[in-house]
């Protein structure tokens, strides 16, 4: 079962690729030798998408989680340029100011090969299906990656 929303999320994915999200972290010289979480999974996929309830995309993407389509991966994306727009948001900014050395940490957000598959069945047209779409790394050890909300 999807919301009208999660469904434009997993579009999202599909045509548009991996999607940057940002962990805000304590830094400096303590973040060296113990870093607190402050802000995680910050992301523009809820915009990027056309989301009508943009308050609710931490639940959609939990969900679509959780259903296998979609995985969290720890590395960043290739292109440094993806995260400039995300690291500018006003709650990226608000959390690095939260504290007095924030560090930023670069992660992406990923459809499983069952997400890829999932999107190419049941959300556009056969025809489309066939096309090539930009292409997203495998989750690790086939699990589905970490979620978010670990650290």
């Amino acid at each position: 079962q999807l919301a009208p929303d999660e469904a434009r999320i997993l579009l999202l994915l599909l045509e548009g690729g991996p999607q940057p999200s940002v962990d805000v972290r304590t830094g400096g010289p303590v973040g060296m030798v113990n870093s607190h979480l402050i802000a995680p999974g910050l992301n523009m996929v809820g915009a990027r998408a056309g989301c009508r309830y943009l308050d609710q995309v931490p639940s959609y993407l939990n969900n679509l989680y959780r259903l296998g389509l979609v995985w969290f991966s720890r590395e960043a994306l290739r292109d440094p340029l993806e995260y400039q727009v995300v690291e500018a948001q006003p709650d990226v900014l608000e959390a690095m100011h939260s504290v007095r050395f924030p560090k930023v940490v670069r992660r992406s957000i990923h459809l499983t090969p069952f997400g890829e598959d999932f999107c190419k069945t049941c959300l556009i047209e056969e025809e489309q299906a066939d096309q090539e779409f930009p292409e997203h790394d495998a989750p690790p050890s086939g699990d589905g990656g970490p979620d978010p909300s670990d650290d």
